[in-house]
């Protein structure tokens, strides 16, 4: 039995419960194979205060220290982050602040082989630190955003690389994001491209007419789904309606530019077709998928969309950004249409093109099947085996 300690800022709480839920669903998937046991430690920013006008900083508060999802033990340490100024230090107060809890970890019993950590900046250099002081392997998972903009930053680059040099093993979630990795000089051979997957049994076409009648929708619908933030590109989607005036737009996520985007949708008139159903529970997206005749999505980045596969699973194909790892899911027309830029117009063109040769949502399901998590689970195993023995 191999015994990992999954280390990320990017995992589901108790008061955040789909935050990093893509980390915590290959977990789950690889811990279901009985070939290893695992212990999450997922740190959480410190802050003081719990009243809501804090924003994002008093649900960090509210986080609890310790709590079991699904079976799977796990612990949220506070670490200190100074908001804006101080990129450069999280990595090493992450590393400070976690040094006595994993020392106490491994004086309760738990000695892991290794440390396996998700996401690069910060959470894959205080990895990397705490390798180190414990003479553990290190595997640290690239995900998007700490490949494809944080390395344009000089100092989190040079710890990027030398926390890349010093991994047992590399993990990237399509083959967009090695890239990123060999312009930094690492090995190509040391990078696994080990995708994501989908839930089949949790993600599949519910009853449409009855997902329709519960939401009330009568024309054609196209669900965006994410936080609402502008790299998810909403505001284009949003933009776009004025060019699509039978189309409702359902917007699931929630997130700083609700009032913003709102508000655009009343100046651009298109507000009694742009609902905001706010932050869906998980559990409660195959519903939505399955009332919604295409899935949206006019992200500026993404390492590996799992919003896409979720859709296709339920049947619904979708309408992409043409960006990183997307080409590698959207790969067929049973998939649905990747958009040639993103904007408005390229919105309205990608939506016109799917609407006027729809795939029928056998084939779009059929299509998602060949995503499942078994392959990821595999090349893990795979990869901690090799990395334990060489070790």
């Amino acid at each position: 039995m191999i015994k990992i300690l999954t280390f990320s800022t990017l995992f589901p709480n108790d008061q955040q419960p789909v935050h990093g839920i893509f980390v915590e669903n290959r977990l789950r998937h690889l811990l279901s194979s009985g070939k290893v046991e695992a212990r999450v430690v997922a740190p959480v920013p410190w802050f003081p205060l719990r009243q809501d006008c804090f924003g994002t900083y008093a649900t960090y508060a509210k986080v609890c220290s310790a709590e079991t999802r699904h079976g799977l033990d796990i612990i949220h340490p506070r670490y200190p982050l100074i908001p804006k100024v101080g990129m450069n230090w999280t990595p090493g107060f992450m590393y400070r602040a976690l040094r006595p809890v994993i020392r106490k970890i491994i004086k309760d019993g738990y000695d892991f082989d290794l440390i396996d950590a998700h996401y690069f900046y910060p959470d894959g250099i205080a990895a990397a630190m705490l390798a180190r002081e414990f003479k553990k392997p290190l595997t640290i998972t690239a995900r998007g955003t700490d490949l494809n903009l944080i390395p344009q930053f000089d100092k989190p680059r040079q710890m990027i690389k030398q926390a890349a040099e010093q991994a047992s093993g590399l993990i990237t979630v399509c083959a967009a994001l090695a890239e990123p990795l060999v312009d930094l000089g690492i090995d190509r051979s040391k990078i696994h491209v080990l995708r994501n997957g989908v839930d089949l049994t949790a993600f599949q076409p519910q009853d449409r007419e009855q997902a329709r009648q519960k939401l009330g929708l009568t024309g054609p619908t196209a669900v965006s789904v994410g936080g609402l933030i502008e790299r998810k590109g909403h505001h284009i989607a949003i933009a776009a309606m004025t060019g699509l005036p039978e189309l409702t737009l359902l917007i699931a996520g929630a997130g700083p530019e609700r009032r913003n985007l709102e508000n655009l949708a009343q100046e651009k008139g298109v507000a009694d077709r742009v609902r905001f159903l706010g932050n869906v529970p998980h559990r409660d997206l195959p519903e939505i998928y399955s009332a919604a005749d295409l899935m949206l999505l006019c992200s500026s980045r993404e390492g590996w969309a799992n919003v896409l596969l979720e859709s296709m699973a339920c049947g619904t194909p979708v309408v992409a950004t043409d960006i990183w790892g997307t080409g590698e899911v959207v790969t067929c027309a049973d998939a649905g249409v990747l958009m040639e830029d993103r904007t408005p117009e390229a919105v309205v063109k990608g939506i016109n093109s799917l609407l006027s040769a729809l795939p029928t949502r056998t084939a779009t399901r059929r299509y998602a099947e060949g995503f499942s998590w078994d392959d990821t689970t595999e090349g893990q195993l795979n990869l901690f085996e090799s990395i334990l023995h060489g070790h």
